[in-house]
């Protein structure tokens, strides 16, 4: 499927902004299921510097910086990919002999996925999880049914509600809750097998919907989406991991399915935040997210904010006119 993806950023500052440095996480992976074919990152006032680099993870990194006083910024980030379908791998390792992979033994060869066995900032390992993934991770079961069986849960036990969370939300709280958007779920996924030793991934990226029947889908009304991704350490080397989205119960081995665009991953939501940055100024500031996905020859005239009174929208605000403040947003898919 070949998809072209528009993702557009608005920040309103009142009063102006007079300096700013932000990092952006908004180019999409190259995988063995995802190809990308452009990108073009159009940021507005002209930034006085402009990179990408390569991360820790993988995933392409935008810094750029504004040394002049602007009221509004704008961030349009246009890509295009071509994506395959990927179905389920078949494993036999059971959960707990993947567990006894990670434990710690002199001499043995590092794997790149202990990493993602630890607590991370927004993922912590606490009992809560452990207790509500336990019914899923029997003796002797399957570490990759394990973990379909865990998704399946949590699409059925949670309840998916926009602004029922923020940004900031602890994964613990959107657990006890039983609500939250694609972000908490995935948290909540990823701690609930971290807290059993074993290793997962947040994945950002897209999700390519249709409008409902008898309408028209408005440009700029798509959102970011979040879902995870499992190690399971007797696939191919390479190909160990495994995507599963809890908020559409869906998964495949390079991603959910061809309508899937993955962007990045990390420990958490933390180490992908599409845009954040830190500012001196504009103590307050409103920020409009506009995400259109659309299959590539059925792309409308339209610019990406056109009809979007779909777009997100959240407003934030803080005390000192003059001081510096950390920006960045929440997936709201």
């Amino acid at each position: 499927m070949r998809l072209q993806i528009t993702h557009e950023t608005l920040y309103d500052y009142s009063p102006a902004v007079e300096t700013a440095q932000h990092m952006a996480y908004l180019t999409p992976l190259n995988t063995l299921t995802q190809q990308l074919l452009r990108h073009q990152l159009e940021v507005s006032p002209q930034p006085t510097r402009i990179s990408a680099m390569s991360d820790v993870f993988g995933n392409t990194r935008s810094f750029f910086s504004l040394q002049v006083a602007h009221r509004e910024l704008r961030v349009v980030a246009i890509s295009e990919v071509l994506t395959r379908r990927s179905d389920l791998p078949e494993s036999q390792l059971t959960w707990e002999a993947a567990r006894e992979g990670f434990r710690y033994r002199a001499g043995s060869a590092f794997d790149a996925a202990n990493e993602f066995v630890f607590a991370s900032p927004m993922v912590p390992r606490q009992s809560e999880f452990a207790s509500y993934a336990r019914p899923s991770f029997t003796s002797g079961t399957g570490l990759l049914n394990a973990a379909l069986d865990l998704m399946h849960r949590i699409h059925q036990d949670f309840l998916y509600e926009s602004q029922s969370t923020e940004v900031n939300t602890p994964a613990l709280q959107a657990l006890t809750q039983r609500k939250g958007v694609c972000q908490d779920f995935a948290h909540i996924f990823v701690a609930c097998l971290r807290s059993l030793g074993l290793a997962a991934r947040y994945v950002s990226g897209y999700l390519l919907t249709v409008a409902a029947p008898g309408t028209v889908k408005l440009r700029g009304s798509d959102a970011s989406h979040a879902w995870a991704s499992v190690y399971v350490p007797d696939l191919p080397p390479g190909q160990r991991w495994v995507h599963l989205d809890p908020t559409n119960d869906r998964a495949g081995w390079h991603g959910p399915g061809e309508d899937y665009v993955l962007l990045a991953c990390g420990r958490d939501f933390s180490d992908v935040s599409p845009i954040r940055g830190v500012i001196h100024g504009g103590a307050s500031h409103t920020l409009t997210v506009g995400v259109t996905v659309e299959p590539v020859g059925v792309l409308a005239n339209s610019g990406p904010f056109e009809a979007a009174t779909s777009s997100q929208s959240q407003s934030q605000q803080s005390q000192q006119s003059q001081s510096s403040t950390l920006l960045q947003y929440q997936w709201q898919g």
